[in-house]
């Protein structure tokens, strides 16, 4: 018989993978035919690190890097550079799980405000030092804005609407240990 806390991170681990080609498929579309001057939230990254400082077990490292990847190639970014942005931001936020977990949502907003501006940040870096034509800085700032924003409404979705909610003290991660 099937153990059902397995059952539920596979579940919940395919939800994150349509949530994710939904996002990417209105990333898609082509809604406007001139060129904007402001950026809306990056939610790929949000709802990644809104389900990492939940449920870091529902969002594996592989499923992430390959799910970043797969947007880097949909949205014309430089393979993989993204990708292990977004990644080591998430990994460093799953690393800080323990500190987060007993504070408040505005601690925990400001260390994603953090980690968010480090990845848009480091994306610029690199981007400039191999040469590659880098968005205005007013662009990258509206997307940082507009994420930063809009962190609350996706923690609320992911909370009320996915059912993704920070384990209690007294559950059990998929490795037996407390969570």
């Amino acid at each position: 018989m099937i153990d059902k806390s397995v059952t539920r991170i596979w579940i919940m681990r395919g939800t994150f993978v349509l949530l994710a080609l939904t996002i990417l498929f209105f990333n898609l579309l082509p809604l406007q035919t001139t060129p904007r001057t402001w950026a809306g939230p990056d939610l790929l990254l949000g709802f990644a690190f809104a389900w990492v400082l939940r449920r870091p077990d529902y969002v594996p490292p592989l499923l992430l890097a390959g799910i970043f990847l797969l947007s880097d190639l949909l949205l014309q970014r430089p393979p993989g550079l993204w990708s292990l942005l977004a990644l080591l931001g998430c990994e460093n936020l799953k690393g800080r799980i323990r500190n987060l977990r007993d504070s408040t949502f505005a601690a925990e907003w400001v260390a994603v405000a953090v980690v968010t501006t480090m990845v848009l940040m480091g994306n610029r870096l690199i981007l400039a030092i191999v040469m590659v034509p880098v968005p205005s800085l007013t662009l990258s700032l509206s997307e940082l804005g507009a994420t930063l924003l809009s962190y609350p409404l996706i923690v609320l979705v992911t909370h009320g609407v996915l059912g993704v909610r920070r384990p209690t003290t007294t559950d059990l991660d998929s490795m037996g240990y407390r969570a």
